[in-house]
């Protein structure tokens, strides 16, 4: 393959030929049909062929293009089952592989960032990619002290790609929409782009990791991997193996993927409380299962194989920390405050809240019962001990949300979403997504009432945080 493609030309032209190829394959399936085929085999071709070029277009493009992809992945569980399969697969792919740059133009970065000198960094290097995604690609070596490391090289020219794929992408954006239902794709585009800066950032990305590893290093539950060296377009961190949760998604044990789901959840709202940072990129390519006692893992015709036995032995590794959202306080105590009043069914006290905090804009009246039936759904996961998150019921929420027929639809039009909860929000629906791609059964309830401030009444606090201060000293 050749060298990443820069000139804006290129890949504008690139991208523009996805709305177009959309387009094509619909009128040959409209010939098809009158051919004499089935609608029902003509859709999934014209499907198939859909995802095959999203694929093969976002892949080799990388950049900007990769990451939306790979943020849409997320979301693909709700889509309708006959449409989700193509796409399943293709969107899969984007998560954690792409076609890889030539290894002279690897050596010419590292040969720039670490000197000419490089190699006597390292006691082996594999030129082969392990990994290669929206903006770099990664390379398993031997550090120079014997430690397995991950070598994260950053793609030439990968800032103007992302800047000018995203400017090109939100131009189209509403054809891309009807790929997830109920979701607006512009100003997830937006978002993305305002993250670029972050993403190129190496050395802000290595304090970010450093954060969470030093802060996880004793954690029963969540491995991070440490920061080795960093330097401008290079990021060299310790190496984890481990099973890709997509693999977990496409053939786990029940067990591995309750386990996921828990521990996704746990590290979704403790990181904020312990670190001040959120973890925004959550695909499952960013996450790896892990035993204490085998951290390769395998997977066989059944399933993920589990060496260690006990499902709950099996741990979550996290990567990649490119994006993260600063949150000081932890995550926002009106999230918790308007989730546990709205499972009390306390209406108003909830539209208040939420007026309060800018949700609804002080030039709208909308009446706090409807608001209230418009939540609940949504939160229904909390409202029990355990929840099993399946494709179906976020097909149902996307539905209930898309349907313009809908009330839900329309008062959902009339809410505000808040600046400072925009990547919250996008991080909680995807990691959602995750969970329902999983089929995870989860104890949300716990975690909420472990992590969220406001999500307990004052006087429940107390016994959980004596709890969390009890289980914290056993672990010392």
């Amino acid at each position: 393959m050749s060298d990443l493609p820069r000139k804006a030309v290129t890949r504008t032209a690139k991208l523009a030929a996805l709305p177009l190829g959309f387009a094509g394959r619909a009128t040959w399936g409209l010939g098809k049909r009158i051919g004499g085929k089935s609608a029902e085999l003509v859709a999934r071709e014209v499907q198939q062929r859909t995802a095959d070029q999203l694929f093969k277009v976002l892949g080799e493009l990388k950049g900007g293009a990769m990451k939306l992809g790979q943020a849409l992945s997320v979301f693909e569980s709700a889509l309708p089952e006959e449409v989700a399969g193509p796409y399943r697969t293709a969107l899969t792919k984007l998560q954690e592989a792409a076609p890889p740059l030539p290894s002279g133009t690897v050596h010419a970065v590292l040969e720039e960032r670490l000197g000419e000198d490089w190699r006597e960094l390292f006691l082996e290097f594999d030129d082969k990619p392990s990994a290669a995604a929206s903006i770099g690609q990664v390379h398993r070596a031997v550090w120079h002290d014997g430690r397995d490391v991950a070598v994260k090289v950053q793609y030439p020219g990968a800032g103007e790609a992302l800047l000018s794929d995203l400017t090109q992408l939100s131009r189209f954006a509403r054809l891309l929409g009807p790929l997830i239902p109920g979701m607006d794709i512009k100003p997830l585009i937006t978002e993305l782009r305002d993250r670029v800066s972050e993403e190129l950032d190496y050395e802000q990305e290595a304090r970010s990791q450093q954060v969470h590893a030093e802060e996880f290093a004793a954690d029963p539950d969540v491995v991070i991997p440490g920061v080795v060296h960093q330097s401008d377009q290079v990021l060299v961190t310790e190496w984890m193996d481990g099973v890709p949760l997509a693999d977990v998604i496409a053939q786990g044990t029940p067990e591995q993927r309750d386990r996921a789901g828990q521990l996704l959840a746990r590290f979704l709202f403790s990181g904020p409380a312990r670190t001040g940072l959120l973890h925004a990129d959550p695909h499952p390519g960013n996450f790896r299962l892990l035993s204490p006692d085998d951290r390769t893992g395998e997977v066989g015709e059944t399933g993920v194989s589990d060496k260690a036995g006990e499902a709950g032995q099996w741990r979550l590794g996290v990567l990649d920390f490119g994006t993260v959202d600063r949150l000081p306080g932890g995550l926002p105590q009106t999230i918790g405050d308007s989730l546990r009043l709205a499972l009390a069914d306390d209406a108003e006290a909830v539209y208040e809240l939420l007026r309060e905090e800018g949700f609804v804009k002080d030039s709208i009246d909308l009446d706090p019962d409807a608001v209230l039936d418009y939540l609940l759904p949504i939160i229904e996961p909390a409202q029990v001990e355990e929840f099993t998150f399946t494709r179906n019921w976020m097909r149902n929420q996307a539905t209930r949300i898309a349907d313009p027929r809908s009330p839900a639809h329309q008062l959902g039009k009339q809410l505000n979403l808040p600046p400072a909860y925009l990547l919250i929000h996008r991080v909680t629906l995807s990691t959602i997504g995750v969970l329902c791609q999983l089929g995870a059964t989860v104890r949300l309830r716990d975690e909420l009432e472990a992590w969220v401030p406001g999500f307990l009444s004052v006087d429940e606090q107390e016994p959980v945080v004596q709890e969390l201060a009890g289980d914290a000293a056993a672990g010392a």
